[in-house]
């Protein structure tokens, strides 16, 4: 007897040792990723405010060097980045509103093993998640539709991703017991009165994760206002931050001065301009960060 738990004994702290050799080396790893990670983007916020020469020079490492904050000055004083919050903000609360009313009905009916012809609106909506028009018919819809040049145009081919529908479909699969609507159809409630006062209050984590990645899609977007948008005034910040870096880097015509004024100009907006446009979405993210977790997991694994 003495024997046997001498032996487990052993046996328990050779395993404790194997554990903790296991946690050094996975911190290790875990901390050697996250530097891979975070370096980037404190390089960018320590480099918005440096010396373009010093940038330029290789000198900026782990601090700022020789202070200045010329590139947000040169920024922050254009009515068109304002213009462009303005238009953008827009556009991603519309895209919100609007994708959050089509995505989680959706979600919800697929989930229901009651849908008439459920396996040809699965098919309906994979198609589009390996096979795609192309640009130039997409262009020829939104044009046929009037809605070329408009709002409308960076916020409705927005408003649906098939990956967030099948997201969504999941969690209603994993979350939502059959047994709960089954004592809610007994007790007298509707479909309608079902889904918003029972499915809607038990989904709160995956409607916080689903608005986070459609404001972050819309917010990040450039593409579809670059092709359909002619008119200025309807920029996106995107777009607008992008015509600065191009006019500021543009070093045709000017004295050799100028020329190299506006070469320090473009360095330094190339990470003022990745700042500018980032920092709403990192003031967002906190608001719903202690949902994502759960909601991303649970709608991504089915049980």
């Amino acid at each position: 007897m003495q024997k046997n738990r001498t032996a487990l004994n052993k046996q328990r702290r050779k395993q404790s040792r194997g554990d903790v050799v296991f946690q050094i080396i996975n911190g290790l790893l875990l901390g050697i990723m996250a530097l891979i990670v975070l370096y980037p983007i404190y390089f960018i916020i320590i480099a918005s405010f440096s010396s373009p020469e010093a940038v330029l020079g290789g000198k900026v490492v782990l601090f700022p060097v020789d202070i200045n904050f010329d590139g947000y000055l040169k920024i922050l004083e254009r009515a068109d980045i304002w213009r462009g919050y303005l238009n953008t903000i827009i556009y991603t609360v519309l895209t919100v509103i609007l994708a959050l009313a089509v995505t989680v009905p959706a979600g919800w009916a697929l989930s229901r093993k009651t849908l008439p012809g459920k396996k040809l609106w699965m098919v309906y909506f994979i198609i589009p998640m390996f096979f795609g028009g192309g640009l130039i018919p997409f262009y020829n819809v939104m044009s046929n539709l009037g809605l070329v040049n408009t709002i409308w145009a960076i916020v409705l081919p927005s408003i649906l991703s098939v990956w967030n529908l099948f997201m969504t479909k999941t969690f209603f699969e994993s979350s939502i017991s059959d047994g709960l609507i089954e004592a809610a159809k007994i007790d007298g409630a509707g479909p309608f009165r079902i889904f918003f006062s029972i499915v809607i209050p038990l989904s709160k984590a995956i409607l916080a994760v689903m608005a986070l990645y459609y404001a972050v899609g819309q917010w990040n977007s450039y593409f579809n206002a670059m092709i359909f948008l002619q008119d200025e005034t309807l920029y996106p910040l995107q777009l607008v931050l992008k015509e600065i870096l191009i006019a500021s880097e543009s070093t045709v015509g000017g004295s050799g001065e100028t020329i190299l004024e506006q070469f320090r100009l473009a360095n330094q907006l190339k990470y003022v301009s990745v700042i500018v446009s980032s920092l709403p979405v990192l003031c967002l993210y906190p608001f719903v960060q202690k949902y994502f977790a759960q909601g991303v997991m649970i709608g991504s694994l089915k049980e």
